[in-house]
């Protein structure tokens, strides 16, 4: 069994490719140079962070995320609890 990254879009968990190799050979041919490039070049400590990013492309959560994005420059923050709110209780 390969290895995988997990992650939770729109509700739901999700695995990902969790190889190098799995997240290539799942991008549009024409990705692949960029993926490659970007890989082989990144320090060791982001390579993780750039892997996800990548195999984060196919599943539609980027478009999620710029949504909460656009919201948020909206001015529309329901929903949300401060960064130093370790309890959630939005009583920071």
């Amino acid at each position: 069994m390969y290895p995988t990254l997990k992650t939770v879009i729109d509700g739901r968990l999700v695995e990902l490719p969790g190889t190098i190799a799995a997240v290539r050979a799942q991008l549009p041919d024409a990705d692949v140079p960029t993926f490659t490039h970007e890989v082989e070049n990144a320090p060791a400590d982001q390579l993780t962070v750039i892997l996800a990013r990548w195999a984060l492309r196919a599943t539609g959560a980027d478009e999620e995320d710029e949504e909460v994005f656009q919201r948020l420059r909206a001015g529309d923050h329901s929903g949300c609890v401060p960064a130093d709110d370790e309890a959630g209780t939005g009583t920071a």
